[in-house]
């Protein structure tokens, strides 16, 4: 299957800021008139290597400092749209991370009409239809996740969910409750990314706490049988970053890990990208990846891909054309 063309599917965990490659950071800092991050590509390229996900954030939030205009989201937008375009991708629902911009001065405006002068006209340009998942930054105040909120509710007619992201360990959903509620009172959508680091009992709590309808990684429910009931029962869509499990130490290996027992187990599971310049891999490499060393098989490769536009955030005549289109069975 990974020697044809690549499956249409959908991406829906795949953070905008995490597709910036080495190669965009040295000519955004230039552009800018900041210095450059390391000697030269290459030496920085020699640093995305991680323990942990700390490690990784440590890294992801320092480079994205040289984002200061729109242009430069624009470009981002663009470069990712261009990537995924040859990946198979028909549909993209993605993450942007505000706050840490808008700590650096850098107003919400420029993220979003950044942004959305790419995203804006990404099916006419890319093939690619696109919506916006604004993510709260889990390890900062409560109450700044709730003016981010605020700010972002300005731009409702752009933004089509939240989400919750960065370092899990020691920040349980439960915190976000409050956040959560206001933006399902706002109408929207809601993902968490839970079960990654963090334990099952954080999946638990996206779930009945936060409300959520996708969760994001979500691996570690396997280790609750009853959790793993409880989403096969009501076909909660995990949005699984196999490469990406490998690059931050959940698993020692990409033989090691969890998705064929996920699969077996029944769980709506998809296949996804996550911080692609960081991980080594955009979505279809994930796919070739577990074709590879999983020895998935054609009908669950197809199976996944199905499963990303059942999971998206899609009209119902969407998404079976997106299904049609695709000869996979709506």
């Amino acid at each position: 299957m990974s020697a044809g063309r690549p499956l249409p599917k959908a991406e829906l965990h795949v953070h905008i800021e995490g597709t910036l490659e080495p190669e965009l950071v040295f000519a955004m800092a230039a552009r800018n008139g900041l210095p450059p991050p390391a000697p030269d590509v290459a030496t920085l390229r020699q640093r995305y290597s991680f323990t942990s996900l700390q490690s990784f954030l440590d890294l992801y939030y320092a480079n994205m400092t040289v984002l200061r205009t729109e242009l430069d989201f624009t470009d981002l937008a663009d470069a990712y749209l261009a990537r995924a375009g040859n990946d198979g991708v028909r549909h993209a629902e993605i993450f942007f991370d505000p706050q840490p911009h808008l700590e650096r001065g850098v107003p919400m405006s420029v993220v979003m009409d950044g942004l959305w002068s790419s995203l804006g006209s990404s099916a006419e340009r890319f093939g690619i239809t696109t919506s916006l998942i604004m993510c709260i930054v889990r390890d900062r105040p409560v109450a700044d996740a709730m003016r981010t909120l605020e700010l972002a509710l300005g731009y409702r007619e752009r933004i089509v969910g939240i989400g919750l992201d960065s370092a899990e360990v020691g920040y349980p959903p439960s915190q976000f409750a409050e956040v959560f509620a206001a933006a399902r009172a706002a109408g929207l959508h809601c993902v968490a990314h839970a079960g990654e680091e963090g334990p099952p009992g954080y999946v638990w709590q996206a779930l009945d706490l936060l409300g959520v309808e996708r969760v994001d990684h979500g691996v570690r429910c396997t280790e609750d049988v009853s959790l793993v009931a409880r989403l096969v029962a009501d076909q909660v869509p995990l949005t699984v970053c196999p490469m990406s499990n490998v690059k931050l130490g959940v698993f020692a290996s990409l033989r090691d890990h969890v998705l064929p027992e996920m699969l077996d187990a029944g769980l709506l599971v998809t296949v996804n990208s996550d911080d692609p310049a960081y991980f080594g891999g955009y979505v279809e490499d994930n796919f070739a990846a577990i074709e590879r060393e999983l020895e998935v098989s054609e009908v669950d490769l197809k199976r996944l891909a199905e499963n990303s536009f059942r999971a998206a955030f899609l009209a119902d005549d969407q998404r079976n054309a997106y299904l049609a289109a695709g000869s996979l069975n709506p």
